[in-house]
């Protein structure tokens, strides 16, 4: 290890070339002893991990020096009512925050309790826009007319780059002497960036030599990724997806220790009124904090949180009750890819029957994206019902202290 380290320190091997001569794990403690000397910090708990890191070292994180551990806990059994997922589940949730998985957990069991939460898909894409550089807005705009004309043309030469997705939709966005091309493409079970972003390449190429509009960026920002857009609001990305459920009033009264009426004024005053105010793209309670916490789980990228807090939350009274749902716009999932391949992420997926491809392409996907709305929607029940009872600070003073 020493000789290893030396040559580090000499400029002879490069910190992220040690794979290319050590087995990844022996690497690993390699460039983790480095760090220590370097920082004079023990990271011996670092190197305490259960995942197999050959494949983890190629494709999802360079320099590794170790694993941090999330506690991951389980609320349900959830009842979903989808046209993917139709059955009772336990949501896995890696978190760090005391009181969260039990008020997930109670809102699973009301909406259990109340038959199960009717869930369906709207739309399903994941988008890629390039920006292209037009010599005037003449020019942009027959760039842009000729992207409309030419669907087939550039469908066809995306689908030389993926056997899986395909293209579905374009649309041509022009700020001036820029144009911004919205590829949005199926991606099957994948949660599909790298494929629509090499498949819009292939079609950004086509575009370049008929238009001669000039490519600038492949990503120009109007995709949107990993950033708040109203764009991804409006028109959605990767799963728009919406779940609901019905309660009675005893139901609110018995599980969640409000009445409805006190549950419609919450979400009115605070999700609507107070996202409003707020110039929030989420109106919603706390969307993120269930969707993070079943990403990490669940090997997504955590940094699609951004997108999938985009939900919008309703309260709508009715006789004999309430009828409560949320809607996702923009949900980007996978379940193959990415970090679902690591063994704990992968387990977890197991656990909700929806680990690798489905049958048919893009069932696996839909199925946890609409597991992923259920449990959003128990958490929002569960804090709205929290927030009109009074009940907030009790509970986190209770669990999120010890």
């Amino acid at each position: 290890m020493d000789d290893y380290i030396q040559r580090i320190r000499d400029g002879s091997l490069k910190l992220h070339s040690l794979e290319t001569e050590l087995p990844p794990d022996e690497a690993i403690s390699v460039r983790r002893s480095f760090i220590e000397e370097e920082t004079g910090v023990s990271l011996g708990v670092l190197g305490e991990y259960a995942i197999t890191t050959e494949r983890v070292t190629k494709r999802n994180c360079e320099n590794m020096i170790g694993a941090v551990q999330v506690p991951v806990g389980v609320a349900g059994p959830l009842r979903v009512k989808g046209e993917y997922a139709d059955a009772a589940y336990y949501l896995p949730l890696a978190t760090t925050e005391g009181a969260l998985i039990a008020s997930v957990n109670r809102g699973c069991r009301a909406i259990t309790k109340a038959g199960g939460a009717e869930v369906r898909i709207q739309r399903d894409g994941m988008t890629r826009a390039p920006v292209f550089a037009c010599d005037s807005v003449p020019h942009a705009v027959e760039a842009a007319r000729w992207v409309e004309d030419h669907f087939m043309v550039l469908a066809e030469a995306a689908a030389t780059t993926t056997s899986h997705g395909r293209l579905e939709r374009i649309t041509t966005h022009i700020a001036g002497t820029s144009l911004y091309v919205r590829f949005e493409f199926f991606t099957g079970d994948a949660m599909g960036m790298n494929m629509v972003t090499i498949g819009s390449e292939k079609a950004a190429e086509i575009i370049e030599a008929e238009t001669g509009a000039r490519l600038v960026a492949l990503s120009g920002n109007l995709c949107t990724d990993k950033k708040p857009s109203a764009a991804n609001v409006v028109m959605g990305r990767g799963k728009t997806v919406a779940a609901g459920v019905f309660l009675s009033d005893a139901m609110v009264k018995e599980i969640l220790k409000t009445d409805a009426a006190s549950l419609a004024e919450v979400n009115t005053r605070k999700n609507l009124v107070g996202s409003a105010r707020a110039v929030s793209l989420g109106f919603n309670a706390h969307a993120a904090n269930v969707i993070a916490a079943v990403f990490l789980a669940c090997g997504q990228d955590p940094a699609h949180v951004v997108e999938g807090s985009n939900a919008i939350t309703t309260v709508d009274p009715v006789d004999g009750g309430v009828y409560v749902s949320v809607t996702l716009p923009s949900l980007q999932v996978g379940t193959v890819g990415g970090g679902t391949a690591i063994e704990t992420q992968q387990a977890c997926l197991q656990m909700l029957g929806v680990a690798g491809g489905g049958v048919p392409s893009g069932a696996n996907a839909r199925a946890f994206a609409e597991i992923i709305a259920a449990g959003v929607l128990a958490g929002e029940l569960s804090l709205l019902g929290a927030l009109a009872a009074g009940h907030l600070a009790r509970a986190h003073k209770q669990l999120g202290r010890g």
